[in-house]
């Protein structure tokens, strides 16, 4: 019997109706993982493997957006909350990870849904891949055996696919993630073309890129929202770029890209 797939996950944004090319999956790196995607919706999930666990994955992103459909019918707000609705220990475990991270950067539930999504279909394929990288709309969960550069794409700026993010192997799995104003169809009340947060939850990476980058309006932002952004719990590092703008804080070893 086929799946239903439902449009729950659909959310209003400014920026709705914009189709955008992710061509910044052909500059991956080049290694033995195999890459594949996973596509549900608005779930679009590219991951590299050390085999094709194109099935297994479908599967898990099925499960996993059941389970946050099911929640959204029994509670709306958590979908449409632009800021914190309270835990509730009787929801699934990925939208636990979105309302504590919803809590902990002062945005809506949904702010952290790409880097949960992400992150549960990382955790449910662990067991069959010694290296996992998952990103769903430039929100990433990886796990690897080795250090992985993760390039920062930041639409127009001439900093855009110029800058990388080292990530050690000792310190996955992990979540990076990006908001951005400028590309794709994430709902943003800021200015920044990138703002990377480093953090060990994808959901909480997730939720702080967009809760850092809506403080941002013009480049004099940026270092205090790099300071602001810090002080949400669990937040390993940041990068926000916008223009020729940079600014960074926090355990982020940043360097030219490849």
């Amino acid at each position: 019997m086929e799946r239903e797939r439902s449009n729950l996950f659909s959310m209003t944004t400014p920026d709705a109706a914009r189709y955008f090319i992710r061509d910044y999956r052909n500059k991956t790196g080049r290694n033995n993982l195999k890459n594949f995607t996973a596509s549900i919706k608005e779930s679009d999930l590219f991951i590299r493997a050390d085999t094709d666990l194109t099935q297994e994955a479908l599967d898990s992103l099925y499960k996993v957006r059941a389970q946050l459909e099911g929640y959204i019918k029994i509670r709306r707000e958590f979908l449409t909350s632009l800021k914190p609705i309270g835990f509730d220990i009787k929801a699934p475990h990925a939208a636990q990870e979105m309302l504590k991270a919803s809590t902990a950067a002062g945005v809506g539930p949904f702010a952290a849904v790409a880097g949960a999504v992400a992150e549960a279909v990382g955790r449910d394929l662990m067991g069959l891949s010694r290296n996992l990288i998952i990103e769903n709309g430039g929100d990433i969960w990886l796990n690897t055996e080795n250090e992985v550069q993760v390039g920062i794409f930041a639409g127009e700026s001439s900093l855009s696919n110029h800058l990388a993010i080292t990530i050690k192997k000792e310190e996955m799995p992990l979540g990076i993630c990006t908001s951005s104003a400028t590309v794709g169809p994430s709902l943003s009340f800021g200015k920044t073309d990138a703002c990377c947060v480093k953090a060990r939850s994808a959901a909480l990476a997730d939720a702080a890129a967009s809760s850092v980058g809506n403080l941002v309006q013009s480049s004099k932002d940026i270092a205090q929202a790099l300071e602001k952004g810090m002080t949400i719990n669990g937040v390993l590092g940041i990068v926000i770029i916008m223009g020729d703008h940079l600014g960074a804080i926090g355990d982020i070893e940043l360097h030219k890209a490849d």
